[in-house]
């Protein structure tokens, strides 16, 4: 019997939250708190677990209210390239507009996440670190089934790097060689490369709302509005997946 001996890490605590309303009080877990004011959060590496929950939150809040925005706040790894992907499709299927913004570190799969925001939406704070890479993955088995395996994840990588081009303005061919190997990015130079539109350091409450033209300040949840404005938009590649 293998005896694993190494120290256990202690769960991570969620924070609970006390709203007192005149019905009394009631506890919300930090997430569930947030969800309230349609904000969702990606704190950790992107597995299929993490893919249902947030596609739960992204179809319940178009339920909801269609016509109001969505803010996505990511501090991620990255994970799953499938369970990415499923987060992706949800998040342009959904009627609301997202805003992603990215806190700490958007790598691999969750930096397609943070750049599939809606246009002029996607922001980052100003000490992130930003990666892209090629998807990777270790098979084993007959040499069929390693040749099988190995012509899907050239199928998913081209298929990570069309969606890059499609928001990034970027063409297919720049994001082919920059992924070839790991390529980080500051706030900026993320913001140079088209994966976010502006950089936010401070938010100002009780701002002017969001137009559907763009035009005015962007909301981010909870009534709370980066004081910036969107870029126009970049011309880019039309090639989607």
């Amino acid at each position: 019997m293998n005896i694993d001996r190494r120290p256990r890490r202690p769960e991570a605590l969620i924070p609970m939250v006390i709203e007192t309303t005149n019905r009394g009080e009631r506890a919300f877990d930090i997430y569930s708190r947030l969800l309230k004011d349609r904000i969702i959060f990606i704190g950790t590496p992107i597995d299929d677990q993490v893919a249902n929950v947030v596609m739960a939150q992204l179809l319940f809040l178009d339920s909801e209210d269609p016509d109001k925005d969505i803010s996505l706040y990511i501090n991620s790894p990255g994970g799953m390239v499938t369970a990415g992907l499923a987060i992706y499709d949800t998040m342009q299927y959904v009627k609301p507009r997202i805003v992603t913004v990215c806190m700490g570190l958007a790598a691999s799969m969750a930096t397609v996440l943070l750049a599939g925001g809606s246009k002029g939406m996607r922001f980052s704070l100003p000490n992130t670190r930003i990666l892209i890479h090629q998807p990777s993955g270790g098979f084993q088995g007959q040499a069929t089934d390693i040749q099988i395996q190995a012509k899907e994840i050239l199928r998913l990588r081209q298929t990570l790097n069309d969606i890059l081009a499609k928001h990034t303005g970027q063409p297919v061919e720049k994001i082919e060689r920059d992924t070839e190997r790991d390529f980080f990015m500051s706030a900026a130079e993320a913001k140079d490369y088209g994966i976010v539109d502006d950089i936010i350091s401070s938010q100002v409450k009780d701002g002017p709302g969001v137009s559907r033209d763009g035009k005015l300040e962007i909301a981010a949840g909870a009534g709370i509005r980066p004081n910036v404005q969107p870029e126009p938009e970049r011309e880019g590649p039309k090639t989607s997946r």
